[in-house]
């Protein structure tokens, strides 16, 4: 068997897929992410099959979308005996390693999720997915000054710096010393808010008219323009750090940018995530190295972070990957209430031409045609007919 390359996932959160350069977003300063798109393969309609956290985290590294993978509620750690990725290529030979973001383990529904409570939780070995190498943090927001612990770091040390930084740093230091094939994740929280949080020095700022999507209604533009402006300056700064570790890498490794998930950032006057709505569901997802890829690809597959497992598994054995199927599933398999987030249960599919999403009783809610309704205006489903 031909022997695979080494592997990285770089994945942030709340980037949705419109918002760097080769989405089509001005307002967004992506020069290497637009670098890694020229040598690789931009999958332009891919997906995130729950547009939030830790239902999507535990379908990318599962393959298995949730509930069934075992995370149904916002607050369900991922099942200590789930089969991952990392258990899959550890048992290849790969030396696997977890950096960053985790928001997979069991956690106090009374602890504030903004802050030191969730950023210095233990993290138990059991409950790491399998992974050889572990080091990083439950959850917290803290985009600077994170705090991590794991494998290295037996308590919780608070390390100076922008937190997409320090985990590239981190990371980097960790790939430098592999002699075999190895396969890392790095998980940022940025460009998630809060989006008033500070950013390095030097990192371009949004110019001063922002252009907001079609589909922002007035109402919503206050608003709208106040969170952009960070988030767009996060993206930047997390851009900046992709491109510093992208560029350290061996020429062979194979290399993955996504998302969890999205932000509506004010389109039909929401916000966050958690709806089925294109700003929500739609994530970057670029691939650097793909055995028969060509550089500079648009490629218009339903790719789905849910693919991230069994394309994983393809390159490890030297095999090309192809998306198979015509459409990707997406799902929110319950409500988070949180403030701005999705409201109910729903489920459906989403293909480049359609969408069509069913209320969690089965009967129809929306239905699109994003050929002719990009912005999705215009609800297919009769007034009558919707839940």
């Amino acid at each position: 068997m031909k022997r695979g390359r080494s592997i990285l996932w770089v994945v942030t959160t709340q980037w949705r897929g419109q918002a760097w350069s080769g989405g089509g977003d001005r307002n967004a300063s992506t020069p290497e992410l637009a670098a890694l798109a020229a040598r690789g393969t931009h999958y332009n309609q891919a997906t995130t099959p729950h547009p939030f956290g830790p239902f999507a985290r535990a379908a990318l590294l599962t393959g298995t979308p949730s509930p069934e993978n075992g995370v149904k509620d916002y607050y369900d750690p991922l099942p200590p005996a789930a089969r991952t990725i990392a258990h899959d290529l550890g048992e290849a030979g790969y030396r696997t390693a977890h950096f960053g973001k985790w928001h997979l383990a069991k956690r106090s529904r009374n602890a504030p999720l903004v802050g030191e409570a969730h950023a210095r939780q233990i993290v138990p070995p059991e409950s790491r997915g399998g992974f050889e190498f572990w080091e990083g943090f439950e959850s917290g927001f803290r985009l600077n000054d994170p705090w991590l612990h794991g494998s290295r770091l037996p308590d919780p040390v608070q390390l100076p710096g922008y937190q997409s930084d320090v985990l590239v740093n981190r990371a980097g230091a960790w790939i430098a010393e592999q002699t075999v094939p190895w396969f890392a994740v790095v998980s940022m929280e940025a460009p998630h808010p809060p989006y008033d949080a500070a950013v390095p020095e030097g990192v371009e700022s949004p110019g001063p008219d922002l252009l907001l999507r079609e589909n922002v209604p007035d109402s919503a533009r206050e608003r709208t323009e106040r969170d952009l402006r960070g988030y767009y300056h996060h993206i930047a700064a997390t851009d900046r750090a992709i491109g510093r570790l992208a560029e350290a890498l061996p020429e062979e490794v194979i290399v993955v940018v996504t998302s969890v998930h999205g932000d509506m950032h004010g389109s039909h006057g929401k916000f966050r995530k958690g709806w089925p709505f294109e700003e929500s569901v739609r994530v970057p997802f670029l691939v650097v190295g793909n055995p028969d890829g060509v550089g500079g690809e648009e490629d218009q597959s339903p790719v789905s972070l849910l693919d991230l497992p069994e394309m994983s598994r393809a390159w490890s054995e030297g095999r090309a990957w192809r998306c198979e199927r015509d459409h990707a599933p997406i799902s929110m398999p319950s409500v988070v209430a949180l403030p701005n987030q999705g409201d109910r249960v729903w489920s459906g599919w989403r293909s480049a031409e359609r969408k069509v999403v069913n209320a969690e009783d089965g009967s129809p809610w929306l239905e699109f045609d994003l050929v002719d309704d990009p912005f999705e205006r215009n609800n297919l489903v009769p007034q009558s007919a919707q839940s």
